[in-house]
């Protein structure tokens, strides 16, 4: 009789997470709860861009992206919301939050304090990194070198009074969207954690120095090329061991381990056969999760449909179901690294080490993460172009995109369109709370925390202690980040797209020779003007539309981010635009589009054609059309000559004689 082999020891699985928050604390709250109560086992907190950014939903930037994106918190009352029933100290709990994230943790421990929790057993993540905001997310308020005071702030408070809590995740995620290589999303990301960590070096006693190494986390994507991302992440745990070890003289092996959260490539997703996601996604979290060596601490997934809009609970819960079937149905746990010993991983690790180390010299070379922020994010629109230009010349195959594009309809796509859509009305009720909340609380408190707040701010000192108190007096987060904005100053991050004259011009000689054709019709140059109203600071798409214009040999002006709709009607009439495009990829395009055809109408510029690119449902795009809209394009229009092509066209006077 053949004996029973003993089970193997499983290892603990990697913490469950779904990135979660919509409309208000209160939906939100009650969405967090029905997640734990499926399995779940950590909160991951998505905030609505004006939390983001520092502004309260009252404010004129916030109009139309309260509650699209994340869920507004604007003070200890939402914050206290958003948590109710969830006790605090046995969660473990991720907020992305960057700019503000200060803020939100200060009103994350008052919560925990009035829950009765020992804030110094709080376990959890914020995300913290500014850097990455200036090169691809675009959701930072101050410049750089009081920013990463600030991310020192926070991490130099969490070792002494929080000391379970990760103070900064070194976000490497946002940089692969905005098209970096492995090599520079490696690079980039160690850039980042050399630059906190330098900063920090100084404030703590040389003792005390590697165990706050240990508490830097870094939150990562893993694309679609899965067996080079996992090479990737093997790579970066080399490198932080190689770094912490060389660079900061840790010893201890524990303070040296990469400790690291995944959510796998959104930008994969495909609007087309969006049914197909769910095989990218899981191929994606097989990067992270098959190298013990390599395996993330806490990984979510996105939903099949977000390159539609807003994933519904039942979407959710899918990507949950994803995880926990390959935690605990597979044999996974079960074994030691798989790779260990490969030959063709370690020469494919190796390859992407000594790429690395290359760009981390030449960072170095130049001063640093800080000192390298415009050559980082012009390598990353460069970058990014090359991407798009492989997808357009089918030399990246995307199934269902450029190859296999005839399908089935997905029955999946329900008469909800497949996506959750927040109610208009929440804005005006969380603003009706947010009005209610200020006229209730003591005014005298108030003002005496945000002057403690401002001095503290002014003499340099930790401003932790401060906002804390400050958001225990009812302080809002507007008025949080104001004071930072009077100390500290406001920043406009680079663009990355250059306005000189290009020598990209392969393959697009006839669209600059209808450029060149219709420029002479007009009697000056095309003017193209690119502009990001409101407050979604994705700028990859507008700042590829800009770039490729340009290649086109147009006159481009691209306006960056954070603009009003007063500010780009504006520029229309200051920089005389033949056309005006918007990228809205937040949600919040029906209201900051309607503000603006009817700002270019009173200006008398209504004869300029106005072109909408972001993720906008059908239903939408034809009521943008009958606006008045000239044409919108989402992301299954991924050929960027066609969209040139059609600029061209709406603004050549023949045509338009013509019609």
């Amino acid at each position: 009789m053949t004996e029973t082999a003993p089970e193997r020891q499983r290892d603990r699985p990697w913490l469950f997470r779904t990135y979660a928050g919509h409309s208000t604390a209160k939906a939100s709250n009650a969405l967090y709860r029905s997640n734990l109560s499926k399995g779940q086992t950590g909160l991951s907190v998505a905030f609505d861009l004006p939390t983001q950014t520092g502004y309260d939903s009252d404010h004129i930037l916030a109009r139309g992206e309260v509650g699209k994106v994340g869920v507004p918190v604007c003070h200890l009352g939402d914050m206290r919301t958003l948590f109710d029933e969830i006790p605090l100290e046995q969660m473990n709990t991720s907020m992305t939050i960057n700019a503000t994230a200060p803020w939100l943790l200060s009103l994350y421990i008052a919560v925990a304090e009035e829950q009765g929790a020992d804030t110094s057993k709080l376990q959890g993540t914020v995300q913290n990194d500014l850097i990455k905001e200036y090169l691809s997310r675009g959701t930072y308020i101050c410049p750089p070198k009081p920013s990463l005071k600030m991310i020192a702030d926070v991490a130099e408070y969490c070792y002494s009074n929080v000391p379970k809590w990760n103070p900064m995740n070194v976000c490497s995620y946002h940089l692969q969207e905005a098209g970096a290589t492995p090599e520079q999303e490696l690079a980039f990301a160690l850039a980042t954690a050399q630059a906190v960590l330098d900063e920090l070096r100084p404030r703590v006693p040389a003792e005390d120095f590697p165990a706050m190494v240990g508490r830097i986390s870094f939150f990562v994507n893993a694309g679609i090329r899965f067996v080079t991302e996992m090479c990737k992440m093997r790579a970066f745990v080399d490198l932080w061991d190689e770094i912490c070890q060389q660079r900061y003289g840790v010893e201890n092996p524990k303070f040296r381990r990469f400790r690291y959260g995944v959510q796998v490539n959104s930008l994969g997703l495909t609007e087309q056969q969006p049914e197909n996601n769910v095989y990218r996604i899981l191929i994606e979290m097989l990067a992270v999760t098959l190298s013990k060596k390599a395996r993330a601490r806490a990984v979510q997934l996105p939903a099949w449909n977000e390159a539609l809009g807003l994933p519904r609970p039942w979407d959710q819960q899918w990507s949950l179901r994803m995880q926990q079937i390959m935690a605990y149905e597979t044999d996974l746990l079960e074994y030691e690294d798989l790779f260990d010993g490969n030959p063709a991983v370690d020469r494919k690790v190796e390859a992407l080490k000594d790429g690395a180390r290359a760009e981390l010299s030449n960072l170095d070379s130049m001063g640093g993460a800080v000192a390298s922020i415009d050559y980082m994010k012009s390598r990353l629109v460069d970058s990014n172009a090359e991407r798009l230009n492989r997808i357009e010349r089918n030399e990246t195959v995307v199934v269902g995109v450029n190859k296999w594009t005839q399908g089935e309809d997905s029955p999946l796509m329900t008469g909800d369109g497949g996506i959750m859509v927040v109610d208009p009305a929440v804005e005006a009720e969380q603003v009706t709370r947010l009005t209610e909340w200020k006229a209730d609380r003591d005014q005298d408190a108030v003002a005496k925390a945000l002057a403690a707040l401002r001095a503290a701010a002014e003499a340099g000192e930790n401003i932790m202690p401060a906002s804390i108190a400050a958001a225990k007096a009812g302080v809002t987060t507007g008025e949080w980040a104001a004071q930072m904005r009077k100390v500290h100053g406001e920043y406009r991050g680079p663009t990355g797209v250059s306005k000189s004259v290009s020598n990209k011009t392969e393959g697009l000689e006839d669209i600059r020779e209808a450029v060149d054709m219709v420029s002479d019709r007009l009697g000056r140059r095309l003017k193209f003007l690119v502009g990001k109203p409101g407050l979604d600071g994705h700028s990859n798409g507008a700042e590829q539309i800009a770039f490729r214009a340009r290649d086109c040999g147009m006159d481009i002006d691209y306006e960056g981010i954070r603009l009003t709709p007063e500010e780009l009607v504006a520029a229309a009439q200051e920089k005389q635009a033949h056309v005006v495009g918007l990228s809205i990829l937040s949600g919040s395009h029906m209201p900051l589009v309607e503000d603006l055809l009817a700002r270019m109408r009173t200006a008398g510029l209504s004869h300029i054609p106005v072109i909408v690119g972001g993720i906008i449902p059908d239903a939408d795009a034809q009521r943008l059309l009958e606006m008045g809209v000239a044409k919108v394009y989402t992301p299954k229009d991924f050929e960027l000559n066609a969209i040139m092509r059609d600029v061209v066209a709406l603004v050549d006077p023949k045509a338009v004689a013509a019609e």
